[in-house]
């Protein structure tokens, strides 16, 4: 048989937070040429570029960590805009 081993609570905790800081963090697919980006993106564009859900990008618009413009019924993001605020830039 194995050997039992135990985790003490303080490494499981400490764990749990580094665990959640990473899948926070956003991660940034940058395009295949920045010269054919488009100044301004769509909503899921940016969820893609990001690799966020639709409720996680409500949220960056509500707390204004990312700007946004809103015509018609869309809205539309700086794609210079959405760079800085991943490169911590904002």
């Amino acid at each position: 048989m194995g050997t039992l081993e135990f985790i003490a609570k303080e490494d499981l905790e400490q764990f749990k937070m580094e665990l959640f800081a990473e899948l926070r963090r956003p991660t940034f697919k940058a395009p295949l040429g920045k010269d054919k980006q488009k100044p301004f993106i769509k909503s899921y564009e940016v969820r893609q570029l990001l690799g966020i859900s639709p409720g996680t990008l409500h949220q960056l618009r509500k707390s204004g960590q990312i700007k946004f413009s809103r015509i018609g019924g869309l809205m539309y993001y700086k794609y210079e805009d959405i760079e800085a605020m991943v490169n911590g830039r904002t």
